[in-house]
């Protein structure tokens, strides 16, 4: 069954040699809204993968004969690293447990099945298998927006800012991102300058901060041979090098104050003077500034006001990772490929990994999110395919309480308020409409109406 958005909802595989039992879990998922194929054996299960792209989750039996059920999982993930598989034992013992998990098992059940865990485990899977679907979906945006592609997210807030920024791209207007350190404000501030009509023409990043103070002006604007010692012959400055293009002002608040009153002019008359030149020089240059100063502080302390109201045409605020905590888990999906692809390292996240990166504030935002995934990934031990919260707590900020909330009164985002928030989504889209958005979630109208009431009960 297709979605109206054409997605197709993500397919169960149970490998059982027990018909009775596999019936049992075959008819219990589908009751549950989920689409469900049954193997009674390995050769069965690698046949219905090769025909089901789609396959996302497999529950498969620990004991069968003749292939048992650990090697048919690594086979079914050497085909597809991104599958998950619960192995399913009525011999549920931690060592089988620990030997499944370290073989690249997501979770096990124990027999006879608590169909309680069962739901909830498939559940948390099948959050995990819609957002790298979200993921796919975006990277294949790519072709279609490469300016914008970059942003992945599926939070109001961001798309908001880049729906924002995609429509004064199309002018000429000054640009002011405000956000903190490891938002993405170079990488902003770059989709603009590709979306915008100076696309061909060069895009400069100055960060304001590292340049010496004596030396700024310089850089920015040029000098004549003779200007000063050491100054032998011409040199064309940043803004000159960037003719046609846009310069992107990284940490303006440091910029000296004298400096600005010479970048006003350049904003105001598209003309600079050289250090050292008797003489204006027209120049063409979009500008992008950039700082991590909350909006009123560098409006009040750090600038010039005539030079504020010039940079600042349009403001486009970044929020920080802990104000869009539904953008974590997609953001993690897309590093974790991105990170597979250039190491040849394919890894996922294991549960108490996902929890602690929901519940952890990212003070070094998007950018510590994806160098701890890097890093993670750099030392999972070989063969290990799972980042545990272990692999991960060394490596966030351990100043940062990871349970301390993003906003006052704010509780820790769970697997469970991102279904909340999904639902919620699918309703407004569909205008209330509980049947449609059953099928934009890609389950049944009877799922949908429990995990409402389910909702309700917990609020």
């Amino acid at each position: 069954m297709k979605s109206p958005c054409g997605a197709i909802p993500g397919l169960i595989l149970v490998v059982d040699d027990d018909a009775t039992m596999a019936s049992t879990l075959h008819e219990f998922l589908e009751q549950e809204g989920y689409a469900v194929e049954v193997a009674l054996t390995a050769s069965e299960a690698l046949a219905l993968q090769e025909r089901n792209p789609q396959l996302s989750v497999a529950l498969v039996d620990l004991i069968m004969s003749p292939t048992d059920g650990l090697v048919l999982m690594e086979e079914l993930r050497r085909r597809n690293p991104d599958l998950a598989v619960i192995i399913m034992t009525g011999y549920g013992t931690i060592e089988t447990a620990v030997e499944a998990m370290k073989r690249g098992a997501e979770d096990y059940l124990t027999k006879p099945f608590d169909r309680e865990a069962v739901r909830k485990k498939i559940a948390r899977l099948m959050e995990v298998f819609a957002l790298r679907s979200r993921v796919a979906q975006l990277e294949a945006s790519l072709e279609v927006s490469p300016s914008f592609g970059n942003f992945v997210s599926v939070s109001p807030a961001m798309q908001r800012l880049v729906e924002r920024a995609r429509a004064v791209a199309a002018t000429d207007a000054s640009v002011l991102l405000v956000g903190e350190t490891g938002t993405g404000k170079e990488m902003l501030a770059r989709a603009i300058h590709l979306a915008s009509p100076r696309a061909a023409r060069p895009f400069i990043p100055v960060n304001c901060g590292a340049l010496p103070h004596e030396l700024v002006e310089s850089e920015l604007f040029g000098f004549r041979r003779g200007a000063f010692t050491g100054a032998y012959t011409d040199a064309p400055g940043i803004f000159a090098a960037a003719s046609g293009g846009t310069v992107f002002l990284d940490e303006i608040g440091e910029m000296p104050r004298d400096v600005q009153v010479k970048l006003l002019r350049v904003l105001q008359e598209g003309e600079l003077r050289p250090v050292g030149s008797p003489k204006p020089e027209q120049v063409d240059v979009r500008v992008v500034s950039a700082s991590n100063r909350p909006l009123a502080a560098l409006r009040a302390e750090q600038l010039r006001e005539d030079l504020y109201f010039r940079i600042a045409t349009v403001v486009l605020e970044i929020p920080p990772l802990r104000a869009r905590k539904e953008d974590i888990l997609v953001l993690a999906q897309y590093f974790l490929g991105r990170i597979a692809r250039r190491y040849g390292r394919p890894a996922t996240l294991g549960r108490p990994a996902l929890d602690l990166l929901l519940s952890y504030t990212f003070p070094g935002n998007v950018r510590e999110l994806e160098n701890a995934l890097e890093a993670a990934t750099a030392l999972c031990a070989d063969g290990s395919r799972i980042i545990t919260d272990k692999d991960l707590k060394s490596l966030l900020n351990e100043t940062s309480s990871p349970n301390v909330p993003c906003v006052a009164g704010e509780q820790p985002l769970s697997i469970e308020r991102l279904e909340r928030f999904a639902i919620q989504q699918a309703l407004a889209l569909c205008h209330g409409n509980r049947t449609k958005a059953a099928e934009l979630l890609g389950i049944s109208r009877d799922t949908l109406y429990r995990k409402l009431r389910r909702s309700d009960a917990s609020a």
